[in-house]
């Protein structure tokens, strides 16, 4: 099952110039906990996935809104030269189809 199965919403935005905040939010605690268990969710894969290192990931737990946010360093600035995406906001792709 991908992760776009689990979660009710998963989307990215900037968090200034230099990183990206994918949220994923769940409607039920067995996804969300599903996922945060999930052996391959961590800040390795996760980083492979953004060709980023993985002590650069953060991955937030917000229990009582059964909310991940999941914080990486972006590749290129937001508005510089090479940048596809300003906003950020097509950066969940990669985690929304990783299998869990």
């Amino acid at each position: 099952m991908k992760l776009y199965d689990l979660a009710m919403v998963c989307r990215s935005k900037n968090a200034g110039p230099f990183q990206v905040t994918i949220d994923l939010m769940f409607t039920d605690e067995a996804s969300y906990r599903q996922v945060l268990e999930a052996p391959c969710f961590t800040p390795e894969t996760i980083g492979g996935l953004y060709q980023v290192p993985a002590e650069s990931v953060a991955i937030k737990r917000f229990d009582r809104i059964l909310t991940i946010k999941v914080v990486l360093p972006r590749r290129v600035p937001s508005g510089s030269p090479g940048d596809s995406d300003v906003y950020g906001s097509q950066q969940h792709f990669p985690l929304g189809d990783l299998e869990i």
